[in-house]
């Protein structure tokens, strides 16, 4: 065990991205690695084909763990075990809380397709009310939903995501609660007409490498990038949370631990398989 989790923090600290690792817990049946396969020639496309999880990177990082740990200690450690842990240091190594994970879980022996996947798996555009439906069907309560929604504190968001808000939502309240000059500067970097909104992005927050609490101060100022960034500082169920949050980062660390734990854990199969290859089904 030394030995997989030296690799993944030094993994992580080349790669904090790892983290979006942790959405995948989120994708179309749980925690059960079905994220890492890659599509099947002439067959339907896996899930990593849909739109949803177009800014999924670095897949590839879990494959070269799962070797070296076959190569220890064959059939023993599962691809969704990996992926959790690899989340988990990515999230320290960038700052933020040390968490105790359970492990056991197993990997699915079949893929999704990608229509599941966009028929399951929230847009960019959920809202608050879509949030907490989602968080709390999985155990969760609603401090622990604006705790994991903290998550935005690291990496980017791809100018296709925003888009919408930014340019079809003029009465949007969350919209018309967008700091001016913020979103003046999200104009700049994303274009309405750009051929590029796929691959350019903003910041999450100016410490968009670091696992801290400015995401929520920044949410208050009115520069939250995506519709429930700002959604959470006027919704009655979420708003003093999301104050609290801002001052408080032990309190929010304590959260989003609880909260990474449920989540890692929803969907985990008890019956299921040991893959030699994370984005092969065996």
């Amino acid at each position: 065990m030394w030995l997989l989790v030296s690799t993944l923090r030094h993994i992580a600290i080349a790669e904090a991205k790892l983290y979006k690792a942790q959405a995948l817990t989120l994708s179309t049946n749980g925690c059960d690695a079905s994220i890492l396969v890659d599509p099947i020639e002439g067959n339907v496309s896996s899930e990593m084909a849909s739109i949803r999880n177009f800014g999924i990177r670095k897949r590839e990082l879990i494959s070269i763990v799962k070797s070296m740990v076959e190569a220890a200690c064959p059939q023993q450690v599962s691809c969704a075990d990996i992926l959790i842990l690899a989340a988990r240091e990515a999230v320290a190594m960038s700052g933020g809380p040390h968490i105790e994970v359970p492990l056991g879980r197993k990997d699915s022996f079949t893929a999704p397709s990608y229509q599941q996947a966009d028929a399951w798996i929230p847009p960019a555009t959920t809202g608050v009310e879509d949030m907490l439906h989602i968080f709390t069907s999985k155990g969760m309560t609603i401090q622990e939903s604006v705790a994991l929604i903290g998550a935005h504190t690291l990496g980017v968001t791809h100018c296709a995501s925003i888009l919408n808000r930014l340019y079809k939502a003029e009465g949007d309240k969350a919209h018309q609660e967008m700091e001016p000059g913020y979103e003046a500067f999200l104009m700049l970097n994303c274009p309405e007409w750009s051929l590029t909104s796929n691959i350019s992005f903003v910041l999450n927050d100016p410490t968009a490498l670091i696992f801290d609490n400015l995401y929520y101060k920044n949410a208050m100022g009115g520069r939250g990038v995506l519709r429930i960034d700002a959604e959470m500082v006027s919704d009655p169920r979420t708003a003093q949370i999301v104050k609290h949050f801002a001052s408080d980062r032990d309190d929010f660390f304590c959260a989003f631990s609880s909260a990474f734990v449920k989540l890692s854990t929803s969907g985990s199969l008890n019956q299921g398989v040991i893959r030699k290859r994370c984005n092969v089904l065996d």
